[in-house]
């Protein structure tokens, strides 16, 4: 789904994207991006920052209460609070305007195309891992907090598994991005800094 309210540079990233095999859905505002990505569950949402009636941080807030589709959030402004405010409500990867469609095409390709809580060579999921009070659960990607279900975007999830897989180790950010995006990735390797934790629950 590409969600752009510049309707020519939603054409053309739908083109690149049918180009690439991809089926493509259209949306020029924020609650017909809402009601279209319930309607068609998409694996993968290019989400434009500013949009009009919900802007894209809300469109994503709302659309992670029932889909787990990769988000790249696309914004014309570039100073990194929007970056940082976009990550923290579920997008899984950013870019600023103006971009390649051929970046963008690798960057979902790459996404889409990596490993499931595999191990660090590849190998099958563990058992359940505990620590203190949070289990992690690789093969059903599941994660409790003192019993609690926790939820968390596949993005979220495939850094839990990676830092759960191997806990006494101090990966670096390629190490990260290699083992959760894949050796394929391109982009800004400080998208790892800035990966948020889920807000403890009062009470």
């Amino acid at each position: 789904m590409v969600v752009e309210d510049e309707q020519e540079l939603a054409r053309v990233l739908g083109s690149y994207l049918e180009r690439d095999g991809f089926d493509v859905t259209l949306a020029h505002d924020g609650r017909q991006a809402v009601a279209s990505a319930r309607e068609v569950d998409p694996d993968v949402i290019v989400l434009d920052l500013g949009l009009p009636g919900l802007d894209g941080i809300e469109v994503c807030r709302l659309v992670r209460t029932f889909s787990d589709a990769y988000v790249v959030m696309l914004t014309a402004r570039s100073d990194e609070v929007d970056m940082l405010i976009g990550l923290s409500v579920g997008a899984d990867d950013y870019m600023t305007k103006p971009f390649s469609p051929r970046e963008l095409m690798a960057r979902l390709q790459a996404m889409l195309g990596r490993p499931r809580a595999a191990g660090p060579s590849g190998d099958a999921p563990s058992e359940v891992r505990t620590f203190g009070s949070l289990r992690v659960d690789p093969l059903g990607r599941d994660v409790w907090l003192d019993g609690e279900p926790v939820s968390l975007t596949r993005t979220e999830f495939d850094l839990l598994a990676a830092l759960s897989g191997r806990p006494r180790m101090a990966f670096s950010r390629r190490q990260l991005i290699e083992d959760v995006w894949g050796p394929t990735w391109v982009g800004d390797e400080h998208l790892v800094d800035v990966r948020e934790a889920p807000a403890p629950q009062a009470g």
